[in-house]
């Protein structure tokens, strides 16, 4: 839940940000001069990326969320099994350990979706984010049927 309220909130200060900074492109573009009406526009183009990414990303945690849910229904989700030091963090070693099983479980069922879930929280857990968002993002798309590329 305090992730859902971060998430929330960091999104709402965004659209706030994205306004705010919008607001300004158009001031500058009524301004009138050919100056000012390039910058406005250039201004103009950052909110329109800020929105389409925040957007892209709503919808990665929206279809992350939906598969976990599908996922503790079923009770296929992952135990938490890693070993902690004690500040709170994963032991490295532990989460190798579980990483090495739940790849060798992908590379069984290549085409299974739960094994891509289950493989993108160990690579969370193993600190490889961008690794983690590939899986789930291959998760996501054999759940919905999609065609998915070969991972390099």
């Amino acid at each position: 839940m305090r992730a859902k309220i971060t998430y929330l909130v960091t999104a709402l200060v965004l659209v706030v940000y994205f306004v705010l900074v919008g607001s300004r492109g158009v001031l500058l573009i009524r301004h009138g001069t050919p100056l000012t009406i390039v910058f406005g526009v250039a201004v103009l183009v950052l909110p329109v990326i800020g929105v389409w990414f925040l957007w892209k990303n709503t919808q990665f945690v929206q279809r992350a969320n939906r598969l976990a849910a599908e996922l503790e229904a079923e009770g296929g989700l992952p135990v938490d099994e890693l070993v902690r030091t004690p500040s709170g963090r994963v032991d490295r070693a532990s989460a190798d350990a579980v990483f090495a099983r739940r790849r060798a479980e992908t590379e069984d069922h290549p085409d299974d979706w739960r094994c891509w879930f289950r493989l993108a929280v160990a690579y969370h857990d193993a600190r490889d984010t961008p690794r983690a968002r590939k899986a789930m993002q291959r998760a996501i798309a054999l759940h919905a049927g999609r065609p998915v590329p070969d991972q390099g």
